[in-house]
Formats: C-alpha cells, structure tokens, sequence
C-alpha cells in the first residue's frame, strides 16, 4: 500500500512539475513576445545632424516609456534599402519633395511616411559671410577667390545629387572642383577657412548648426536650382504600425519648429564637445519638459 501511495505521490509530483514547466514555458513566451513589443531602432543618416539630434532625442524620450532603442548610423542609400526590407524600423530625417525624391521612387512602395515634422527646411551653397559675394550667379565669375573649389558633403546625399544635376549646369560651374567625402571633412573645412579668415564655399542645409557657430551667409538662388523649403518626415518599414501603434501614432503627430530644434542642436554640438549625446539630451528634456510630454500624448 505505501508503495503504491508513493507511485502514485511520484506521478502527480511529475504531473505537477510538467504543468508548471508549460505553465512556466508560456509565461517565457508571452514575456518574450512582450520584450520584443519594446525593441526598436532607428536609422540615422551619417552627418545630418538635426536626423543624430531628433533620433537620440526620440531614443531618450521611448526609454523613458520603457522602449528599448537602438540607434544605427547608416549612408543614404543603405538607409532607405535597410528600412525597405526591415532591417531598420524609423527614421526621422527624410526630405520631401526634393532632396530624397530618387530614393523614394525606388522604395517608396516599401515604406510609410508617418508624417512631416518640420516644412522649414531647405539646402543651401554658403559661404563665409565677409566673402565678395552673394548670389550663385556671382560664383563661377569669381571662382578663383575660392581656390576654384566648392566643398560638399557625402556622394550619396541628396544634396550633393541637387548640385550636380542643377546647381552645377545652371550656374555654369562645371569648371570648378566640387570636393565631395563627409560632412565632417565639410565642418573642418568651413572651421579651418573661418580662422584663416580664407573665402569658402560649402554645401550646407537649413537648419544645421553651423549657422551659429560660424560666420557664413546663404548664397542667393535666384534660377531655384535648390529648390523650395522641404519637410523632415520621419519614414518607416511597412509594418511599423502593426507592431508599434503606439510609437508610429507618436511619430506621426510630431511637430518640431526651427527654434526648438536650433536649441537643441545648439547644446549637443555647439555648446559641448562629446560624443555622449544622452546626458545632454535628457538635460534639455528636462528643461524643456512640456515640449517632450506633448510629443507622447
């Protein structure tokens, strides 16, 4: 009788632990599934600063929320193939209807514009302000106080795409070097020339924080080869919003103003000199808290 009271004990112990280890298998499961409702990254194009300042802000802002955010820097065009195929989720910094109007024509049809941000933006030639000059149209008859040189940006950037196909032809410019590599060796450039006080002639975009922390004027554009002022839109993989409703209904209803996006820009890279954005980020998050209660809501 003991014997087969302890069989019997056995088999409901054993019963009992495979309910518990289902029972624990679905809980892991469905806390999985859960985690993995958390997780996201966005795209962040190499260089465009007000994209670097809007994503970390973006990431501080989703982890506040109990998002875990994981930026990945990214050239143009990887960008756009990577967010077309999944790979990225966001994107905060796509420009419409010119800057990046060839990439959405070949993946347009696999991603979704959650909504502009900004419709301030433009691209802009500059240069130094004290330069001899202030309209494209002065340029190419003046080219050799440059060094017969226009400093660009990234070969893939949509701007440097506006240069070569209207600026260039339509301002007769073809003779002059248009040096393209990063905007990185684009800033130093425009840093160097300011403290030699030397003429310079640079790509730039607004809004870009250069503005303030170099003296530069915007040549005039009288042929429009740049274009009007454009959108910032933040983009996302097709499927986006069946995972994140509630991050691409936030996204989508974002509104940003130049001043606002000035000042941040100012803190993360005028006012400071580090690669550790986060604390300067959650800095002005808390100065500036109503803004990023309402870009939750």
């Amino acid at each position: 009788m003991k014997l087969k009271t302890l069989k019997f004990g056995a088999l409901v112990a054993a019963s009992a632990l495979a309910l518990t280890a289902c029972g624990s298998g679905s809980t892991d499961s469905g806390s999985d599934a859960a985690a993995d409702d958390k997780k996201l990254n966005i795209a962040v194009f190499n260089g465009w600063d007000e994209g670097i300042a809007t994503s970390e802000l973006w990431k501080a802002v989703l982890e506040e929320k109990g998002y875990e955010v994981e930026l990945i820097n990214a050239d143009v065009a990887p960008l756009f193939q990577g967010l077309s195929t999944g790979d990225y989720d966001v994107t905060t910094d796509v420009w419409l209807p010119v800057t990046h109007a060839s990439y959405l024509e070949k993946f347009g049809k696999d991603i979704v514009d959650l909504g502009a941000w900004n419709e301030e933006s433009r691209l802009t030639v500059a240069v130094n302000e004290d330069a001899p000059i202030d309209s494209l149209d002065e340029l190419a008859a003046n080219a050799d106080k440059f060094g017969d040189r226009i400093v660009g940006i990234e070969p893939g950037a949509g701007l440097t795409e506006a240069m070569n196909k209207s600026v260039i032809p339509d301002y007769g410019l073809d003779d002059m070097n248009f040096v393209t590599s990063s905007t990185s060796a684009m800033l130093t450039e425009l840093e160097t020339a300011t403290k030699n006080k030397e003429n310079i002639v640079v790509t730039l975009w607004e809004p870009h924080w250069a503005y303030s922390a170099y003296p530069v004027k915007n040549l005039k554009d009288p042929k429009g080869a740049l274009g009007d002022a454009e959108g910032m839109h933040n983009f996302s993989r097709a499927d986006f919003a069946d995972d994140h409703a509630e991050v691409a209904k936030w996204m989508g209803d974002f509104k940003m103003d130049l001043d606002t996006l000035y000042d941040l820009e100012n803190l993360l890279f005028v006012e400071n000199d580090t690669d550790d954005l986060q604390p300067l980020v959650k800095q002005w998050m808390e100065d500036n808290r109503d803004f990023v209660d309402g870009m939750t809501k």
